[in-house]
């Protein structure tokens, strides 16, 4: 095999005959390489026009522009050079040195505008409508590491597969050791990931309410490793991610009415025309407060009284128009029922006492012979 001095020198040899053999093509393969040049950089300002500030780094107009500026000046002198090469008539030692060198600008430049194009999406993806993107601000960094870390190894790997090298060994210890690290940190992973799932799927964001398990609060801080609640008895509750997606979520602020639930009881001794109406009575009500009655009927026989349920709906989230309605309503209820006759019996209980035969005995002595001369008198 040649050593490297002979292959420079071989190199060079044939480069001088090929110049003063195509001195011709040479120069004109020149000028078109230069108006090529000249055309990708006036691209590249195009990307750079795209790049507006009011537009926000998550549209995708801002995208494309971003990674249109990210094309490298190494890029652009190669793709020129690549494009007059056969018109040329270049030797074949060179023109392999100019497809070495080529193909290593289109790796690596391809692997820059995947990596912009991943975070692109991911800013597109959280910047959309009614999400607060303060969590992926302070993860971007980290995001932009591993998809750099992930797309460059990529490339290099696709890179040496182009100029010869057996890439098998190289790409099993990648995945043995991608697999070691993984079982080392999955308990941080697993939290990282979950992060991404809250960002991306976007459950709650900060200042929503929430319900998980036996808990309730407002989101204060989404973090790569855990949120921040704040409990509505005033502490501070702090989760890891992962546990966190591993409950029931209850999204008390993604809610589109609040449900209120009455039980209101009657005595069995009202009359049933009376309770007939009970129900249109309780509509009436409610929507005159400015709620929706979604039930009001009759629900069960009580020990002390005819139960009359009522579930009202109040429009939106907010509880500090819910409470007010539901202390309006119960107000109105007792009004109403106190000018319709209707009594609202509380609990009560008869005790009967038998003798030892089993006969009732009154709960008052029995009227003698002589009370009855004395009321006679």
């Amino acid at each position: 095999m040649p050593d490297v001095s002979t292959q420079i020198r071989d190199l060079s040899r044939s480069t001088v005959s090929w110049f003063q053999a195509y001195w011709l093509q040479i120069i004109i393969a020149l000028a078109i390489a230069v108006a090529i040049v000249s055309a990708l950089y006036a691209l590249r300002g195009l990307g750079a026009r795209l790049c507006r500030k009011e537009r926000g780094r998550g549209d995708w107009r801002t995208i494309v522009g971003r990674a249109i500026t990210k094309t490298t000046n190494y890029f652009i002198i190669m793709v020129a050079i690549r494009a007059v090469d056969g018109y040329a008539q270049t030797p074949p030692m060179l023109d392999k040195l100019v497809t070495f060198l080529f193909t290593l600008a289109a790796v690596m430049q391809g692997a820059i505008w995947a990596r912009e194009f991943i975070l692109g999406a991911i800013e597109h993806k959280t910047s959309a409508e009614h999400f607060k993107g303060e969590a992926i601000i302070n993860a971007m960094g980290l995001i932009r590491l591993l998809v750099s870390v992930v797309v460059f190894a990529v490339a290099a790997v696709v890179l040496l597969d182009n100029i010869g090298v057996n890439v098998t060994g190289l790409v099993a210890g990648l995945g043995v050791g991608g697999i070691a690290i993984g079982l080392a940190a999955q308990g941080i992973f697993a939290d990282l990931f979950a992060a991404l799932a809250i960002i991306f799927d976007r459950p709650f964001s900060k200042g929503d309410q929430i319900s998980f398990d036996n808990s309730s609060g407002t989101i204060e801080a989404i973090g790569l490793k855990s949120t921040r609640i704040r409990a509505y008895t005033g502490e501070l509750r702090i989760i890891s991610n992962k546990n966190l997606l591993d409950k029931e979520i209850l999204n008390v602020s993604g809610r589109d009415h609040i449900r209120l639930p009455f039980t209101i009881g009657v005595a069995y001794e009202t009359p049933p025309e009376t309770l007939a109406r009970i129900p249109g009575i309780l509509t009436e009500l409610v929507e005159a407060e400015g709620g929706k009655a979604a039930r009001a009927g009759f629900e069960s026989f009580g020990a002390s009284s005819l139960d009359f349920s009522l579930l009202v709906d109040v429009p939106g989230k907010d509880w500090g128009v819910a409470h007010p309605l539901r202390d309006r309503l119960m107000v109105a209820v007792v009004q109403r029922f106190a000018q319709e006759g209707i009594s609202i019996p509380y609990p009560t209980q008869t005790t009967f006492t038998a003798a030892p035969d089993g006969k009732l005995i009154m709960p008052y002595p029995s009227p003698t012979s002589s009370d009855d001369d004395a009321r006679a008198l």
